[in-house]
């Protein structure tokens, strides 16, 4: 049997000494700069602001709150970018020589003139000023209501009709002057604003806290509130219902933070129509969000965007019903916010902010998407594009249908029937352009709520098929 010396013994037992050193001197230094990177990390992550200056509620340069939120205002500046996807992006593109047959659908009506795909938030004043329908057709100031910075100009026009100056008549002020500022021609209005939509619309510049501040909104909102219309995907609206109804219904005092990231973005991606004389500005949802429940407000109020120079009949023109979509879709009933895919959560540091770069998530699929879908880009984008392929085919199938039957009413009234007895099937034209425009107008080409753009447009083909074997059977027997 070997065995070791005892001197052998001392130095190995000396060497595993000074290793022990070693490993726990090492340890010691990790820790040390880990804990001290931790304590630099949460002092980031504390987002001090310096007030370089200071926003009020008349603070609409976004410039200036950039100042003091150059991340966030960075992000903002980049909404400048043209970038395309396979169904739409930023890239103002003529969407009429892209898709001829929009020529027949809004003939008679200015968008059958100049339809463009929006660009990005910092164009949507300027866009609106050279847009040929500006020209076309004698706009109110209600159309600066989501495409600029407004609120100063409400206060302003609503002190000089005579409410008091005070801050305690502030919302007074405001809806007081949405009501001028709405009746006014576009020429007059557009000269009391100067900067599109930015910071103060959405955040109380003293928090930061987001906020509703449109009041065509905040009356719509209200008002569907006080519906039994079905909102299981704001929960706040259900929770206030189920209390009693008391008071009413405020969403910047009862809704929660991520419906705010929602609401926010709801105060203008929306439908909406020009109210009476007096051109307000009105979200109709007086019987609920859907496609039927909207045409039902418009049947009941009688309303009309124009009457088709082909068939006599009196249509309605979709405006950008995101909100109300997204309401139907499965993200929106599983409590994704808008912002969540829209303006997804980054890091900068140990800062986590709110993108501003507000664009499609298609161009942002590793924070917009895969936050929730563990997938890699190339499928979930291939997946995103397989709904907004076959949307579009039913898209243009139902645009095949309803330019058949405007083509049928038109042979009809040619040939000598009377529009009186074409009331039924200019009442399927109203029925079956109107559902194709709220998916056309959407800007998500069906991914907001796949399974409902299918149903819309399925009866948008159906009543269009209706409309054209109502308008030959009197063209028949005509002769």
């Amino acid at each position: 049997m070997n065995h070791q010396s005892p001197v052998h013994f001392r130095n190995a037992t000396k060497i595993l000494y000074l290793l022990t050193i070693v490993v726990v001197a090492a340890a010691t230094v990790g820790i040390i700069l880990l804990l001290k990177n931790v304590t630099q990390r949460k002092e980031e992550a504390k987002q001090h602001v310096f007030c370089v200056m200071e926003v009020t509620e008349d603070t609409v340069d976004p410039v200036i709150w950039g100042k003091n939120y150059p991340r966030q205002y960075d992000g903002y500046r980049r909404t400048v970018d043209t970038e395309r996807t396979r169904h739409g992006g930023s890239d103002a593109f003529n969407k009429l020589d892209d898709d001829p047959l929009w020529r027949e659908i809004f003939k008679g009506y200015a968008f059958g003139v100049d339809y463009r795909e929006d660009r990005g938030h910092a164009y949507m004043l300027s866009d609106q000023d050279i847009s040929e329908r500006i020209k076309i057709v004698k706009q109110p100031g209600a159309c600066l209501h989501c495409h600029s910075s407004t609120l100063p100009a409400y206060r302003e026009a609503g002190i000089k009709a005579g409410i008091p100056v005070d801050e305690a008549h502030r919302q007074e002020q405001i809806r007081k002057g949405f009501e001028i500022v709405c009746a006014m021609p576009y020429d007059e209005a557009r000269k009391l604003v100067s900067y599109p939509v930015s910071c103060v619309d959405c955040h109380d510049p003293e928090t930061m806290q987001l906020r509703a501040t449109r009041p065509a909104f905040l009356n719509a909102i209200r008002t569907l509130a006080s519906t039994d219309y079905p909102v299981p995907h704001l929960p706040s609206i259900e929770r206030w219902r189920k209390d009693g109804r008391k008071g009413e219904y405020d969403v910047n005092t009862m809704a929660t933070r991520q419906e705010m990231r929602s609401f926010v973005c709801g105060q203008c991606h929306v439908e909406y129509y020009f109210k009476g004389e007096g051109k307000l500005l009105t979200y109709p949802w007086n019987k609920g969000m859907g496609v039927d429940q909207i045409e039902d407000y418009y049947d009941e109020v009688g309303f009309k965007d124009w009457t088709h120079k082909s068939t006599g009949a009196q249509i309605l023109k979709a405006q950008h019903p995101e909100f109300e979509t997204w309401s139907q879709g499965i993200h929106a009933r599983s409590g994704v916010a808008c912002a969540d895919c829209h303006m997804p959560y980054k890091r900068e540091g140990a800062i986590k902010i709110s993108d501003h770069h507000v664009r499609s998530p298609l161009l942002n699929i590793s924070n917009a998407c895969q936050t929730c879908h563990h997938f890699n880009e190339s499928e979930l984008k291939a997946r995103v594009e397989l709904i907004q392929d076959r949307t579009k085919s039913l898209m243009t199938r139902a645009e095949e249908a309803i330019v058949a039957l405007i083509h049928d009413l038109q042979h009809s009234r040619e040939s000598g029937v009377p529009d009186e007895q074409l009331k039924e099937a200019q009442a399927l034209h109203r029925k079956a352009q109107w559902r194709l425009d709220f998916v056309a107008a959407e800007n998500a080409m069906g991914f907001h709520a796949p399974q409902e753009a299918a149903r819309i447009l399925g009866e948008a083909i159906d009543y269009a098929r209706q409309g054209q074997l109502q308008a030959l059977k009197l063209k028949t027997a005509a002769h």
